[in-house]
């Protein structure tokens, strides 16, 4: 990301975003990475910023995020909302112009799924147990909720990869299987769930 003044910017991404300094290079500094999280940012320092970046990070909680960046004065250029694509998110602009977007997912847009539930016998390693029941009042819902869910979830590619325990080859019966058994839903429907 090019900036004119890696000082300023570096001050701004720590201070101002609450993001981490990772590392400085040059005497004196003509780069710096800044890390929000698991992704390092580079700012390289320009004679004249010409090309703006715009960077967008999936967060936790979007919400608390924007009142922290709101209480440091940070210029807001696009106002929270929920957004058509499924996020919750906003953009801020940094003393250069670049745009930086923070969002988190919403899991409970759309119509609701009708369904109905069936009494099914299930025992748990107790530690599983345990941790589900955690999982219920993390999550604000009940057991059923977090094993739909989760049970999903393992049906789950993620790009090019898998996300699930599953193989490629189980992935693909699995979507036969969702098909034959008129699971048109995705993931996170089951938030939208209806008896």
């Amino acid at each position: 990301m090019q900036v004119s003044d890696i000082y300023a910017a570096m001050e701004f991404y720590v201070q101002k975003l609450g993001f981490a300094q990772q590392f400085v290079w040059g005497e004196p500094v003509v780069f710096a990475g800044v890390v929000p999280d698991k992704t390092t940012i580079h700012l390289a320092l320009v004679n004249e910023v010409r090309n703006r970046s715009v960077v967008n990070f999936v967060v936790n909680d979007a919400n608390k995020l924007y009142q922290v960046h709101l209480s440091n004065s940070v210029r807001i250029v696009v106002p929270i909302d929920d957004r058509e694509y499924g996020l919750r998110d906003y953009q801020v602009e940094d003393p250069d112009g670049n745009l930086i977007g923070f969002g988190h997912y919403i899991y409970n847009q759309g119509p609701a799924v009708k369904i109905e539930r069936v009494e099914v016998q299930v025992r748990l390693e107790k530690r599983l147990a345990a941790l589900r029941q955690d999982m219920v009042v993390h999550k604000g819902t009940d057991l059923t909720g977090v094993m739909e869910e989760t049970f999903l979830h393992t049906f789950e590619k993620l790009g090019d990869s898998v996300a699930s325990p599953h193989t490629e080859a189980t992935l693909d019966y699995i979507q036969e299987l969702k098909k034959e058994h008129g699971i048109d839903y995705d993931t996170h429907a089951s938030s939208r769930f209806v008896e």
